[in-house]
């Protein structure tokens, strides 16, 4: 009798803890959110008093769990043809939009056509509308300049208390992400790596660092790196810090008392096309998430839904939006390395998400058929990340079991989109 009293309350102890937790995790998040809505000029950022001392994000405990076991996910899909075009997966040549045309037509509804074509692809005006978010032309040079740039400062403020925020000699920020371990470095770059792959440009610039107090773009921390505890020569990743985000709310077709995001003309009519291009660019992060099994956005979300039926009213992690509209996708390291050792706990959430959806970006679902036809996503993605990162060999790569499950993704994502396809176009 003892002995079941015991371990009653053992549970009830571990069911407070765990309460706790979401709790005070969620609040830390929203805090890191409301700081960014502040700027001052310059590109600075106003706290406004909030406290800085921000920790883990929700779930973050799960960075813990040991490897898991890779599901098997099938053999090989049949190559089909997508659209009638084709871009080559990778590929950087993309133009930017004149604002001031898509300042003056994305208010109101919608009057330049149906936003659908071709069954299910969001229309062409609505592409013509979205401009590249961080274009590889500006990411390139920000990447050069950040690589030469002297830290000034460092200081609480990209979320967990191991992150900081960096101030260059120049005025300007990044967030600095050192990592608990080496899968959170590795997982936040290699996605951020696999979205160029695939043409999304929601995601700032990235570089890699490495620390050390001799060399002259940390020697002017070198106190501040002391006191983090932040092993000597550890490769940190630094990404630009952009001020004045907003949270963003989970959009309604999305929500799970909806039927989620589907070419059905009469539920597109009455949003306004501010409304399509932010859920175009959800239609995106939904693929993006799937590909890269990252359970800390929607996915996370919607697991919450069992103890907290109004998540999705709140704003959803790592994911802020810019005065204008553009959607940023931030803090991807769960992506990846670590959401693919998880992936049993999670595949069923992710699955639930990818199969709301079936509107995509012409674009996005074209390179997607490039890499389910060509099977070489391993080959690419690794000789992006090369070619661009002069430290990718000291932080590496995905290892053989986890291109393997990036592969089987593409494939998976490919069939949805046949299915999709199949279910709404003409005949």
């Amino acid at each position: 009798m003892r002995a079941v009293s015991a371990n009653l309350l053992a549970l009830l102890f571990l069911g407070a803890l765990a309460s706790v937790f979401y709790i005070w995790s969620a609040l830390e998040t929203r805090l890191e959110r409301h700081k960014r809505r502040f700027s001052v000029p310059g590109g600075g950022s106003f706290h406004q008093g909030l406290p800085v001392d921000l920790s883990a994000k929700t779930f973050r405990v799960l960075l813990a769990v040991p490897p898991a076991q890779r599901p098997h996910l099938g053999g090989r899909l049949e190559a089909h043809n997508l659209t009638d075009q084709t871009i080559s997966a990778g590929s950087r040549d993309y133009h930017v939009n004149g604002d001031n045309k898509r300042s003056a037509q994305r208010e109101g509804p919608v009057k330049l056509g149906s936003p659908v074509e071709d069954g299910i692809f969001w229309s062409e005006w609505l592409e013509d509308l979205l401009p590249v978010g961080f274009t590889e032309e500006y990411a390139r040079t920000w990447r050069e300049r950040a690589r030469t740039r002297r830290v000034v400062k460092l200081e609480p403020g990209c979320g967990r208390i191991s992150n900081q925020l960096a101030t260059f000699a120049d005025g300007t920020k990044a967030c600095v992400r050192y990592g608990i371990n080496a899968d959170q470095v590795q997982g936040e770059t290699l996605t951020y790596y696999l979205a160029s792959l695939l043409g999304i440009t929601n995601l700032p610039p990235l570089i890699l660092s490495q620390l050390s107090g001799e060399s002259e773009q940390w020697a002017a921390v070198k106190t501040r790196i002391d006191g983090l505890q932040w092993s000597d020569r550890a490769v940190v990743s630094l990404t630009e810090w952009v001020s004045n985000l907003t949270g963003v709310i989970t959009p309604a077709p999305l929500r799970q008392e909806s039927g989620g995001l589907h070419p059905v003309l009469q539920e597109l009519w009455n949003k306004t096309t501010a409304e399509l291009l932010e859920l175009m660019q959800w239609s995106d992060l939904i693929i993006f998430d799937y590909l890269s099994a990252n359970f800390d956005r929607l996915v996370s979300n919607l697991f919450s839904l069992q103890w907290d039926s109004r998540v999705m009213e709140r704003d959803t992690n790592n994911l802020l939006k810019t005065p204008r509209g553009d959607l940023v996708f931030i803090d991807n390291e769960a992506g990846l390395v670590h959401g693919f050792r998880v992936l049993n706990m999670w595949e069923k959430y992710h699955s639930t998400v990818l199969s709301s959806v079936c509107l995509f970006r012409k674009r996005t679902t074209q390179r997607v058929a490039e890499l389910h036809r060509r099977r070489d996503s391993r080959k690419r993605l690794l000789e992006l990340y090369r070619d661009s990162e002069p430290l990718s060999l000291e932080l590496g790569f995905l290892s053989d079991e986890h291109a393997g499950v990036l592969q089987d993704r593409i494939d998976r994502l490919y069939k949805h989109i046949l299915h999709c396809k199949g279910k709404y176009s003409q005949p």
